[in-house]
């Protein structure tokens, strides 16, 4: 009997210490987490401007641009400037051999004065015939015979002196100069070279006149219109976004690539410095509201995307239909799946569950120190 009651009071004992301290580790891992998150982790969406155009690509070139070719054939005896040098308007670059052309010039002149010694002795036979022909002296055919001689010498000086000034002129274009505020951009010869008429002797461009020499699909270009703004990037300058608006449109399609030219001129003045540089932008031809979100708040499953809702104190997987991305800003729009009001986080973690609790922390006193990344939310449990 006694055996008995000691084996009840060891059960009863046992069944009591289950009762107060006994848990079970699997109960406990299944207990969902409360995440502890500070508003800095959170985003309002809002409906922000989507701008959306056609893509323009091509090269930065200079409006005023010059190539300076030999107008006169001769050997180059010297160039004065180099590739990158600046230079002022009216600045002697090449320096061509005179040589032959003043010998040319001083026979154009010496013959523009025999020329004109002929035509005034002419001249004045012509007065004395005039006169002998007034006192019947003289036959008529005698008196147009001195005309015809007064003509020819007139002819004669009148090319005498055209030579004299081509001669001059040429004389003139050995020595080539800036036609502008510029910088030498293209050197193509050196002292001893031969320059032949038409031979391209240097090209001289000028920096301050930069534009944007672009070209737009033909299947967009009914929406591109002159005063359009236009946002790009430029080989070389890849952490500066370019401003610019349409200026021109071509009236004709490549014939070859079907594409059409746009020029694009910079805004603010500000420009590359250096032409043929590649970019590549588009053009903001169409604006409209649209509900947007950047790119970390995003989480993609496969082909689709979804975020982390927070919604009474608990967070839920909502899955996104998305739209284009924002060029300048890099945001994406959301066509479906939120509306504005709605609360996301803003770096959601690959550990988060349907449902899961969360709790709203204080917000953060002070501010990270630049580069330094912001804390993730905290999961704890209860």
């Amino acid at each position: 009997m006694l055996r008995q009651t000691l084996l009840v009071l060891a059960m009863a004992s046992a069944l009591a210490a289950c009762g107060k301290g006994g848990k079970d580790p699997k109960a406990d891992a299944a207990k969902p987490v409360t995440l502890r998150i500070a508003t800095e982790d959170l985003i309002a969406v809002s409906s922000n401007a989507l701008v959306s155009g056609p893509v323009i690509t091509g090269s930065v070139q200079p409006e005023r641009k010059a190539d300076l070719r030999a107008e006169v054939s001769a050997v180059v005896l010297q160039v004065l400037k180099e590739n990158g040098e600046p230079v002022k308007k009216g600045d002697i670059l090449v320096k061509l051999d005179e040589t032959s052309i003043r010998d040319s010039l001083g026979s154009s002149e010496a013959s523009s004065v025999a020329a004109g010694q002929s035509l005034a002795q002419t001249e004045r036979q012509l007065e004395r015939l005039k006169t002998l022909r007034a006192s019947g002296m003289t036959s008529m055919q005698a008196l147009d015979d001195a005309e015809m001689r007064r003509n020819a010498a007139q002819s004669e000086l009148a090319g005498a002196r055209a030579r004299a000034v081509q001669a001059r002129q040429q004389l003139q274009r050995t020595l080539v100069r800036a036609p502008f505020d510029g910088v030498v951009s293209d050197r193509k010869v050196s002292a001893g070279d031969t320059a032949a008429i038409g031979k391209e002797l240097l090209k001289v461009i000028d920096p301050t006149s930069m534009r944007f020499e672009g070209r737009v699909s033909a299947d967009r270009i009914a929406a591109v219109k002159v005063g359009q703004p236009v946002s790009f990037r430029v080989n070389g300058y890849a952490e500066q976004e370019f401003q610019g608006v349409v200026k021109r449109i071509d009236p004709s399609a490549n014939d070859v690539t079907r594409q059409v030219e746009v020029l694009v001129g910079f805004v603010n003045n500000i420009q590359p410095k250096v032409a043929g540089l590649y970019g590549e932008g588009r053009i903001d031809s169409d604006v409209k509201s649209a509900l947007m979100l950047p790119e970390a708040s995003l989480v993609k499953a496969g082909d689709k995307f979804y975020v982390w809702r927070l919604k009474d104190k608990t967070i839920s997987k909502v899955m996104l239909e998305m739209g284009l991305r924002d060029p300048r800003t890099g945001n994406y729009e959301v066509k479906k799946g939120l509306a504005t009001g709605d609360v996301v986080l803003r770096s959601p973690s690959s550990t988060f569950k349907d449902g899961q609790a969360v709790e709203l922390m204080a917000p953060k006193l002070a501010t990270a120190a630049p580069g330094v990344p912001a804390a993730p939310a905290v999961a704890q449990g209860k």
